[in-house]
């Protein structure tokens, strides 16, 4: 047989085994360095034209509306769709990964390419809903009123509904402010302007969107704008009466919400008096956060009446202007046999002596509550004395928190007393309250003999 410059066929190679009856051939390049592994194997050239044409060949199906309910990727072995998920690019449109492919790595390498590093623990632990919840966030948060368009948003949401439970949107920009007219401008044009109502300065409607969130479980808003620097305008951190309207009919159309935060917005009596109105009857809602607003007397009625209806276990009010009867509205509500209440946050607001009182009253009815801070209150030793009677009757309190107050040596010894007859109380923060070193020890002595019973129970 001939032999060319590539290479030659040699029939009987020595140490060639027979097989079938036949010896086998081999084939010996002239380079030495040649290998059969350069020739990927059948294979795996297929699974590289899958990933080449994954994208194009899913958009044409779903154009010839050929059903995707078993799409190439699941008629794959195991070892082969794992080697295919591992090469795909993160780049591909939501429209095709987004129920085609529930591989946490893919959803994992998507989330490490666009924003570099999360805590997956915030969300479930899934990197899948880690990036829909993401990216879900960062579409609202780039909404611009009278500029994005509604459809824009609603067809992302459709991709996004079966993997969004938690929504933390931290700012919502206002419409762009078009530029103020020149002074040399025609009268007519700035009669005309005058008399316009101009752009409006509301902000995303969620109306459109949480009753398009099945899964919804926790909502987290901030009516602000981040990093605006020297474009600082007070009108950026408008909540309008107008938002609170629309988002109070969002909020009740969201059956499945249990968390709803609304911080950092100037909300006042008469929103929080509109939202609690459409959360009197919600079926899930469990917890609401309320704090650094500017919600007083009224607005925290009204979330008396929400305690009493509602089941409501978590409520904080922290930097608040809530004070006596706001309180003392709050303390009514605790004193219900059906209030469910575990958590009660009035940090930095002005409860006083006569609101410490009214909730004291409250905690000797109440079973639920099991936190309560009041740091920051303008407290004296007349509120020490009053939730010392307190303690002494009350099994359910665990936690709480009376910093910053001026209860003075003689209150920290009411206090001290009322703990010496008490078992359930784990953690009481007293500093910078003016209690003698001695009374602060003995509180502490207290705490940990029922921290030691506790663990003993």
């Amino acid at each position: 047989m001939s032999v060319s410059k590539a290479m030659r066929w040699s029939m009987y190679p020595p140490g060639n085994s027979i097989s079938n009856g036949r010896r086998m051939r081999s084939i010996i390049a002239d380079d030495p360095e040649w290998t059969l592994a350069l020739v990927p194997p059948l294979t795996t050239l297929c699974l590289q034209s899958i990933i080449k044409h994954f994208a194009g060949k899913q958009l044409l199906n779903s154009w010839l509306n050929i059903s995707l309910e078993k799409p190439i990727l699941d008629e794959l072995m195991p070892k082969y769709k794992a080697y295919v998920l591992e090469r795909l690019p993160t780049s591909l449109p939501l429209s095709i990964s987004a129920n085609l492919i529930s591989d946490e790595s893919f959803w994992r390498r998507c989330c490490k390419t666009r924003w570099g590093s999360g805590d997956v623990s915030v969300h479930d632990k899934s990197w899948k809903q880690m990036f829909f919840e993401r990216h879900l966030q960062s579409i609202i948060e780039l909404y611009i009123p009278d500029s994005t368009e509604d459809k824009t948003v609603l067809d992302e949401v459709l991709l996004c509904q079966n993997y969004v439970k938690r929504l933390k949107v931290s700012q919502l920009l206002p419409p762009i402010k078009e530029p103020s007219r020149s002074e040399d401008d025609d009268v007519s044009d700035s009669a005309s302007d005058m008399s316009s109502e101009g752009p409006s300065i509301d902000h995303f409607d969620f109306r459109i969107l949480l009753d398009q969130l099945p899964r919804l479980q926790e909502l987290s808003l901030v009516y602000g704008v981040k990093g605006c620097g020297m474009n600082f305008e007070w009108n950026l951190f408008e909540f309008t009466f107008r938002d609170c309207e629309n988002l109070a009919k969002a909020l009740d159309s969201c059956k499945t919400l249990q968390i709803f935060h609304l911080h950092r917005s100037k909300v006042d009596d008469e929103k929080c008096c509109v939202i609690v109105k459409h959360l009197l009857d919600h079926p899930c809602l469990q917890e609401i956060d309320f704090s650094h607003n500017h919600i007083s007397d009224r607005g925290a009625q009204a979330l008396g009446k929400l305690l009493i209806r509602g089941r409501l276990k978590k409520l904080n009010v922290c930097n608040n202007q809530i004070r006596v009867a706001g309180v003392t509205a709050l303390a009514q509500a605790l004193s219900r046999n059906n209030c469910s209440l575990q958590f009660l946050d009035l940090r930095l607001n002005c409860v006083g002596d006569e609101g410490t009182e009214a909730l004291s009253l409250a905690l000797r009815k109440n079973g639920s509550l099991e936190h309560l801070n009041l740091g920051g209150n303008q407290l004296s030793e007349a509120s020490a004395v009053a939730l010392s009677h307190a303690l002494v009757e009350n099994t359910s309190l665990r936690r709480l928190n009376l910093c910053n107050n001026r209860l003075g040596v003689d209150g920290g010894k009411f206090l001290e007393e009322g703990l010496s007859h008490n078992s359930s109380l784990l953690e009481c923060d007293v500093r910078l309250t003016a209690v003698s070193p001695d009374t602060e020890y003995g509180i502490t002595q207290a705490l940990h003999s029922n921290q030691m019973r506790n663990k003993q129970l």
